[in-house]
Parts: C-alpha cells; sequence; structure tokens
C-alpha cells in the first residue's frame, strides 16, 4: 500500500451494491464470481486480525431501492462491524432519475445500518463527462447524487470515500472494454482508496498507471464501433425490454465465509455462522 495506514482492524466486513461492488470486469475467483476491489479490501483486513468474516451481498444492475431493500436488511441480521455501500449509478443512467427517491433510499438504509453499531463507508462517484462528452448529461446527475450522498455521510458519520476529482480514473487503462465496469487495475486502486479511508488518511490520492501512447483516430473510431455494437446496443435493448443484467444472479457472497489474504471461499465447508438465506 502507498499509504502510512493506521492499521484499523474489523472481524465482519459486508460489501452491498451493484456490478461496481460485485466486481465486474475483475479477475475470476476459484469459485466462478468476479474479484473485485472489496475481495481486495477482504484480503487486506483478514491480513490485520486473527480472521475475518467477510460477506458480498452487491448484485449487478441493482438501484439503490434494490440495494436498500434487498441487501440492508440481510446485512443487518448479520450485525457486521464494517459495511460498505455503493450504489446510485445505475440510477443515473436509467431514462428517468428521481433523485429525492434516490437520496431518501440511502439515508433510510444509511440509518438502519449505523442503527446497527456498523462502521459505513459511502461513495460519491466519479465525473464519466471527463471520458467521453456523451456523458454530461449523466455527469450532471452524478453530481447531484453525490451531494446528497456526502450529506447522509455527515448526517450519520459516515466514511466517505470521494472519485470525483481523482484524475487517475481519467485513464483509460483502469476501465473494461464497456467504459462502464473497471478493470483490474481500476478495482486495486478503488481498494486502495477505500484501505485509506478506513485508516483515516485525509485527502488520499492513488497513483495512477503510467500512460499508454494515445490511439490513432481510426483506430478510435473502431474501438467506439465495437463498443456500440457489442456493450451500448444489448444495454438500450434489456432497457426497453425492462430487464436488468443481475435478474437471474444472486448475491455474490450471501453468507459470512472465513477470508484469508489471497483466496476466496470455494467450498461450503468455509461458511460460518451468521448466514443469510437467499
Amino acid at each position: 500500500m502507498a499509504h502510512q495506514d493506521r492499521r484499523v482492524a474489523y472481524r465482519k466486513f459486508a460489501a452491498l451494491g451493484d456490478s461496481f461492488t460485485e466486481g465486474l470486469e475483475d479477475q475470476s475467483r476459484a469459485d466462478g464470481r468476479h474479484r473485485g476491489w472489496a475481495d481486495r479490501v477482504a484480503d487486506r483486513l483478514a491480513a490485520r486480525s486473527d480472521g475475518l468474516a467477510y460477506a458480498n451481498l452487491a448484485v449487478r444492475g441493482r438501484l439503490v431501492a434494490d440495494v436498500i431493500e434487498e441487501q440492508v436488511p440481510r446485512a443487518v441480521a448479520m450485525t457486521p462491524d464494517l459495511v460498505t455501500l455503493g450504489a446510485g449509478v445505475n440510477d443515473t443512467l436509467r431514462p428517468r432519475f428521481d433523485l429525492r427517491a434516490a437520496a431518501t433510499a440511502m439515508d433510510r438504509g444509511v440509518r438502519l445500518l449505523r442503527g446497527g453499531g456498523a462502521d459505513v463507508l459511502l461513495f460519491t462517484f466519479g465525473d464519466p463527462s471527463r471520458r467521453s462528452r456523451v456523458m454530461r448529461p449523466v455527469a450532471d446527475r452524478i453530481r447531484a447524487l453525490n451531494s446528497a450522498v456526502e450529506a447522509i455521510a455527515d448526517r450519520y458519520g459516515c466514511r466517505r470515500v470521494n472519485f470525483w476529482d481523482v484524475a487517475a480514473f481519467d485513464d483509460p487503462q483502469l476501465w473494461s472494454d464497456d467504459w462502464l465496469h473497471l478493470a483490474p487495475a481500476g478495482h486495486e486502486l478503488v481498494a486502495e482508496m477505500v484501505l485509506a479511508a478506513l485508516d483515516g488518511v485525509p485527502g488520499y490520492r492513488p497513483t495512477p498507471p503510467v500512460p499508454r501512447p494515445r490511439e490513432a483516430l481510426r483506430v478510435r473510431a473502431r474501438s467506439n464501433a465495437r463498443w456500440t455494437r457489442e456493450h451500448l446496443a444489448p444495454w438500450v435493448l434489456r432497457r426497453v425490454r425492462g430487464q436488468s443484467s443481475g435478474d437471474e444472479i444472486g448475491p455474490k457472497q450471501a453468507e459470512w465465509v472465513v477470508w484469508r489474504p489471497g483466496t476466496a471461499p470455494s467450498s461450503p465447508g468455509d461458511a460460518i455462522g451468521g448466514a443469510v438465506h437467499r
């Protein structure tokens, strides 16, 4: 890690959210699911204490209301001492974005989690228009949602990771081919920022990767066309049909497991008490 941490130790860590927390487009684990920044954070936390109970209730495609209604009650029943909650970008991508409804749901969920005694870490997301002019309307929505999340974090005494003005995430090497999900290098930088926030390191900024040469205009045009065909078109079709990428997918890790650095659960024998049933 690039920063000097204060060695905060947690025993029970639950990660809530959508594809961002599920870990899409990171390396695959032994159980076939993606790894992601939350698994990487669990690695670090497990190395600090004599065993870590880790659960990841995130499901791709979920809106704020879905996360609060489906995942928060499960997490509260599991009595974690640390919860990360990252959601809202999917809401901003919908044709109709109800900021008040999203903020109200987030407030209710954080209140329940804090009432259960957990430390809660929230995220304010980055400006996508820095990577694509097409995303300018979405950027305004994310900025408004971020303001609401900041107010909630202050109200309930939550830790916060702020991506909005972090230039490192402008680097295309940190993003997968769909331009929406992080690549492995991006998940690693998120893990660094989460650990810094947990350790009370103010204003921590990760070091960006070494930049690659800029692609020629012709190459970028081909890349844009491929992205439209392989990613944008299927996404639009799902919206038209009222479908979500997570419709047939359950929580990434719905039960506590004993987490060991650099490993992932591969058998039911790794599960421990406090199960959450799907």
